[in-house]
């Protein structure tokens, strides 16, 4: 594959559907009086889904729906990396690269990536389908190396266990999330799965 994928432009405008501006005063109404601007990270969350990415008009909606100056919201937006301030292919692919996935092999991971998606870090395949990103700790150390594809975390990779999520995600189908290697959750590879019990005698 290219990386001759091209973005979409900004829209000059965006609102909320109905539906999600609902959902945004259901949001609204969970803090107290006068405290409304701490809505604004599941608002952006809300039109970042709605739209794809979160585009200058749809920061600009989200501080006036919050009556907080631009600035406020934009700020927000560009500090968490959940937020996309340019457009994405259909699914996102996060590695993390962090120094828990890198001691289990996430360079295999990536190199599986970039070998089967046809990009480097930053890129979106020629069809539109997967950005990929290089990202920071994801918080599922116990289970490195793992990569995040849109919301789910995937786990315990290996590059083969990596190309045949991407494979499934370039049919149409979404494979089960978690651990690849056959373990429930965190639990142990091998061995015992609960503490021994110890006498006085040893």
């Amino acid at each position: 594959m290219t990386d001759a994928w091209q973005p979409p432009a900004a829209p000059a405008q965006f609102a909320f559907s109905a539906e999600n501006e609902a959902r945004a005063r259901t949001i609204i109404a969970r803090y107290p009086q006068g405290r409304q601007h701490s809505a604004v990270m599941p608002l952006l969350d809300l039109a970042q889904r709605q739209q794809g990415w979160l585009p200058p008009a749809a920061i600009e909606h989200v501080a006036r729906f919050l009556e907080m100056p631009r600035i406020r919201v934009q700020e927000v937006a560009s500090f968490y990396t959940m937020y996309r301030l340019r457009p994405v292919g259909r699914h996102l692919v996060q590695v993390c690269t962090t120094t828990p996935c890198w001691l289990r092999d996430s360079d295999a991971v990536v190199a599986a990536c970039k070998n089967k998606l046809g990009v480097e870090f930053g890129g979106t395949t020629a069809d539109g389908k997967f950005t990929l990103l290089e990202v920071e700790c994801l918080g599922a150390c116990v289970n490195a190396p793992m990569l995040q594809i849109d919301d789910d975390y995937y786990e315990d990779l290996t590059p083969e266990a990596t190309e045949r999520i991407l494979d499934a995600f370039a049919r149409g189908e979404k494979p089960a999330p978690g651990p690849q290697g056959g373990r429930r959750s965190s639990e142990p590879t091998g061995g015992p799965t609960t503490l021994a019990q110890f006498t006085k005698d040893g």
